[in-house]
C-alpha cells in the first residue's frame, strides 16, 4: 500500500516522457515548426501546387475573340423551366434576371459591327420576346420585316418557337441566313445569328427536334449554347 504513492508518481514521469517523444516526432524537432503535423492532414494531391483556373473572357468564352471581332453566347431555354440568355461583348442584353425573356422566340436586333470609325460597334437596338404558342405571329413579323441592312439578329428559343411560325416567317429568317427555319417545329431547341442582307447561310446556328426517343428532359430536347466571334465588318466590305 507505501508503494501506490511512488507508482503513481513513477507512471506520471513515464507518460509524460512518452507524450514529449511523440509530440516531438511530430513536430519535427525543436524549431521545425509543424511540417509533419501539418503532412498528416493533407493529401498528396492537395500537396502539389494547385493549377491556376482557366480564364474567362468576354461572354464567358475559353479563348479571347480575335481583333476586330465581336464576342458572343447564345443559349437556350431548357424545357419550360429555365429561361434563355443572349449575351454580346460581355453585356447580358436578354436572360431571366433581366426579366426580359419569355416563351417562344427570343430576339436581339443589333446594329452590324461596322468599322470603328462609324461610331457603330454591336449596339443593342431592341430585345422582345415572341410568345409562338399563343401570341400573334403578325408581331414577330413587324419586328423582323423593316430591318435594316447589316442589322445582327441573335435568336434563342424557349419551350416552343414555331407552332404559330407560317410561311412569310420561315422565309424572313432563312433570307437572314436561317438554314433550319423551314423545318422548324413544335418545342424544337434552337439558337441563330443570322444577319439583313447576308449572301451565305450562317455558320452560327443549332437546332434539336423534339423527339420523345432522344429527348433530354419530358416533353423538350437538350438545351442548346453557342459561343464565337462575329467579324467587324460591314456587310458591303
Amino acid at each position: 500500500m507505501r508503494l501506490a504513492g511512488p507508482l503513481r508518481i513513477v507512471v506520471l514521469v513515464v507518460s509524460v516522457g512518452v507524450t514529449w517523444i511523440v509530440v516531438s516526432i511530430l513536430l519535427g524537432g525543436p524549431g521545425s515548426g509543424f511540417p509533419r503535423i501539418q503532412q498528416l492532414f493533407t493529401s498528396p494531391e492537395s500537396s502539389v501546387t494547385a493549377a491556376p483556373r482557366a480564364r474567362k473572357y468576354k461572354c464567358g468564352l475559353p479563348q479571347p475573340c480575335p481583333e476586330e471581332h465581336l464576342a458572343f453566347r447564345v443559349v437556350s431555354g431548357a424545357a419550360n423551366v429555365i429561361g434563355p440568355k443572349i449575351c454580346l461583348e460581355d453585356k447580358m442584353l436578354m436572360s431571366s434576371v433581366k426579366d426580359n425573356v419569355g416563351r417562344g422566340l427570343n430576339i436581339a436586333l443589333v446594329n452590324g459591327p461596322l468599322p470603328p470609325d462609324t461610331g457603330v460597334s454591336g449596339e443593342l437596338i431592341e430585345a422582345r420576346a415572341f410568345d409562338m404558342w399563343a401570341g400573334d405571329v403578325n408581331d414577330l413579323l413587324k419586328f423582323i420585316r423593316p430591318l435594316h441592312e447589316g442589322t445582327l439578329v441573335f435568336v434563342a428559343s424557349y419551350d416552343d418557337p414555331a407552332t404559330k411560325m407560317n410561311e412569310e416567317t420561315r422565309k424572313l429568317f432563312s433570307e437572314l441566313g436561317s438554314r433550319n427555319a423551314k423545318e422548324l417545329a413544335f418545342r424544337d431547341s434552337w439558337v441563330f445569328v443570322g444577319a439583313k442582307g447576308v449572301q451565305n447561310k450562317s455558320p452560327f446556328e443549332q437546332h434539336v427536334k423534339n423527339s420523345k426517343h432522344s429527348n433530354k428532359y419530358e416533353g423538350w430536347p437538350e438545351a442548346l449554347e453557342m459561343e464565337g466571334c462575329i467579324p467587324r465588318r460591314s456587310t458591303a466590305s
